[in-house]
């Protein structure tokens, strides 16, 4: 494939051939035409999410949002359970205390007692089932219909849920998005094969080389020796730890430090990160995978929720890279955007010293799928999956919008519908 009069950063406007799967060859411009005619715009290396829970997102086309931007309130929630024939499943997701307060199997009843209920904490680690659903799930044992953390088990209680996955492809090829990391920290072994549809490239935590997702909750914390010794059993394979509280940062650090750090090792989300272990983080060499527009997302809840202390260490950005923290991103859809130019539209928009320039913004979501915090750019050998652009660089990084995007290319396939 050869497109032609694009703009490649360190080369200007030029020509770029592809083949087997690869760019062979990037050159000044000729007469005559190509496969593709560029019309100016950039051609980037395509963006790469590091961190996507991709079956969730998939799910979320036979779902219901009850979030604080969709259902707003109790009678926005109400109305929303209420939704479609009696007596069918409903499955609600993005749910935040600040809709409703908290839900249980008997609140729940008194909105929609006619069907089959349940309702997903925006989190993602809660469920919360009416007294229907537990009923014909046959898990009726007189809880409170919560659930935490408890999705394995759940999955062979309820319908199936129809996977929109084809569609997620296509709206992220739309975002210029070539590569997934899905984090799910306890992937089945035919999860690779259920997402083999999608046309994007894939890493798949705890399948293969792939890091090993190891998921941290203060209530059931293991010490930082008993952490370093699961992180010891997998090497020397790469981790990817989630933290979204100081004291999972300590222990995590704890134990890296005595299981001893190798390339690949990842912090997942860093939600709250004292400045005083930055030094730490750094020597360590451990990649910090952060969502910068969860601040943005969700300001009014985190300014009532989250501790005072925690406030000016959330999500941090800027003092990160500052520190020399190896830094990438990804969205957490479905529980965050799944638009990757909203996320680096945050990270620049970003208040209390957190904020980045564009081109740091967009390097978030340029790094190796392996090592997300090592930027990759377009030169003659490289791998062709790639993003065309409407527009040159400089204006795309002013917009920061997926509005940019013409094209994607997975392995020089393109992968976006022909104009």
């Amino acid at each position: 494939m050869l497109i032609t009069d694009v703009e490649v950063e360190g080369y200007g406007r030029v020509d770029v051939r592809l083949g087997g799967g690869r760019v062979v060859g990037i050159g000044r411009r000729r007469a005559g035409r190509g496969d593709v005619d560029g019309r100016g715009g950039a051609l980037l290396v395509g963006l790469h999410d590091h961190h996507v829970h991709l079956a969730a997102l998939a799910a979320e086309a036979a779902s219901v949002r009850v979030g604080p931007a969709e259902a707003g309130d109790r009678d926005g929630l109400v109305g929303a359970l209420r939704s479609g024939p009696p007596g069918e499943w409903v499955r609600a997701v993005g749910y935040h205390e600040s809709v409703a307060g908290e839900l249980d199997r008997w609140v729940l009843d008194g909105f929609a007692p006619d069907r089959p209920v349940r309702v997903q904490h925006r989190s993602g680690a809660l469920w919360m089932w009416n007294s229907a659903a537990l009923r014909a799930a046959g898990l009726d044992g007189g809880g409170d219909g919560r659930f935490w953390r408890e999705d394995e088990r759940l999955r062979g209680f309820t319908p199936p849920v129809r996977l929109d996955l084809r569609g997620v492809g296509a709206r992220a090829a739309a975002y210029g998005i070539t590569g997934f990391t899905n984090a799910d920290p306890h992937p089945g072994q035919d999860l690779p094969e259920l997402l083999s549809v999608l046309p994007q490239r894939l890493v798949v935590m705890g399948i293969g080389d792939a890091p090993v997702k190891f998921l941290l909750d203060d209530a059931t914390l293991p010490t930082p020796g008993e952490l370093a010794a699961s992180v010891a059993a997998v090497r020397p394979r790469p981790v990817a730890v989630h933290c979204v509280t100081r004291l999972q940062l300590l222990v995590t650090l704890l134990a890296l430090e005595e299981a001893g750090p190798v390339a690949g090792d990842r912090i997942e989300h860093g939600s709250v990160i004292p400045a005083e272990t930055m030094p730490w983080l750094a020597r360590l060499g451990v990649t910090v995978v952060t969502q910068p527009h969860f601040p943005v997302e969700r300001g009014r809840e985190y300014a009532t929720d989250v501790d005072p202390d925690d406030q000016a260490h959330l999500y941090r950005c800027r003092s990160l890279a500052e520190a020399g923290v190896p830094l990438a991103a990804g969205t957490d859809a479905p529980y965050g955007s799944a638009d990757p130019w909203a996320v680096m539209r945050a990270a620049v928009e970003r208040s209390g010293g957190e904020a980045v320039d564009p081109r740091a913004a967009l390097d978030l979501f340029a790094g190796e799928p392996q090592h997300p915090s090592r930027a990759r750019r377009l030169k003659v050998g490289a791998v062709a999956d790639l993003c065309l652009l409407h527009v040159p660089l400089r204006e795309a990084l002013d917009l920061m919008s997926a509005d940019v995007v013409r094209a994607t290319f997975v392995g020089g396939r393109r992968i976006t519908p022909p104009e």
